[in-house]
């Protein structure tokens, strides 16, 4: 399919939050955190995050790979699709959920374990570096030297992103290749000669385009972004540039929310109309069975 957004909320979910295909995780993960044979992470545990509210950040901005690998490290990978900018607050808002939920009431804070943030971002975002790759701890402001090794977020920026050498690329190289959307399919069989994964990955896209069901299920999200988009671009034209970039006013909200409920809609008459199972239809929409139901009535 030509133009394929691998950066799609649902598309990415399957490819690197199944655990059937953790090892892709993994390998993303490994190559992403600079990991060697020796200290690479093996196993990987997800925490289900398929029952999120119908909500214009849950839908269009961001989506999250939350899991915990086999040493107890916490990790939570974030795509942003659309420009964001306090995505640093937010990263650290939520680097700090991640680290804080691990102790129980009354358990001691030598059971706490290092948590990573993981951004990958659509747009640039890091004025002042050039590095598509740029990694912040907390450090001495006069020595530089390093607290604790228990905080690290990651900041990926696909639009820095090039390949220097095709034949000397780094695994974190091949899956920034593979999502930037900047490489052909010839070009990334290349790739994935030095980096199987990739090959594994390309594999998967092709199946998950052929299921009628997952296609449309994609396109519909396609289909929210543009309208976001266009959404944006109004509201810009008319002078709301600084309420966008607050973040958008209950009323615009509100608004974004009912269109998205409309299409949310649209797709469950059109699975329906498949005759696709009504709790498959719940969790592609967020639509409850209920409305799915008072849905095929009418």
């Amino acid at each position: 399919m030509e133009n394929f957004n691998r950066l799609n909320d649902l598309y990415f979910k399957k490819l690197l939050g199944d655990k059937k295909r953790k090892n892709l995780t993994l390998s993303f993960l490994n190559g992403v955190l600079n990991k060697d044979d020796k200290n690479y992470f093996t196993d990987i545990s997800f925490l289900d995050k398929d029952n999120e509210p119908l909500t214009l950040d849950g839908k269009l901005s961001k989506l999250d790979i939350r899991a915990d690998l086999n040493d107890g490290t916490q990790v939570d990978i974030e795509v942003q699709v659309c420009p964001f900018k306090l995505m640093a607050e937010r990263s650290l808002y939520y680097w700090s959920k991640m680290y804080s939920e691990q102790l129980e009431k009354g358990a001691e804070y030598k059971k706490l374990k290092k948590a990573i943030a993981i951004n990958l971002l659509a747009f640039d975002y890091l004025e002042d570096e050039q590095e598509w790759h740029n990694i912040y701890n907390l450090l001495n402001v006069k020595s530089h030297k390093k607290l604790t090794d228990h905080i690290e977020i990651h900041f990926l920026e696909l639009p820095k992103f090039t390949l220097k050498d095709m034949r000397k690329i780094r695994v974190s190289e091949a899956w920034l290749a593979y999502f930037s959307g900047k490489y052909s399919k010839e070009e990334l069989e290349e790739i994935a000669m030095t980096t199987p994964a990739i090959k594994e990955a390309v594999e998967f896209e092709d199946t998950f385009l052929q299921d009628k069901i997952e296609r449309r299920a994609y396109e519909q999200r396609e289909k929210a972004i543009r309208d976001y988009y266009s959404y944006m671009n109004a509201f810009k034209e008319e002078g709301l540039q600084q309420g966008l970039e607050q973040g958008l006013q209950q009323g615009l909200q509100q608004g974004m929310q009912k269109g998205l409920y409309q299409q949310a809609i649209q797709t469950a008459k059109n699975m329906l109309k498949d005759k696709v199972d009504i709790k498959l239809i719940s969790k592609y929409t967020n639509l409850s069975v209920e409305e799915i139901k008072k849905i095929n009535e009418e």
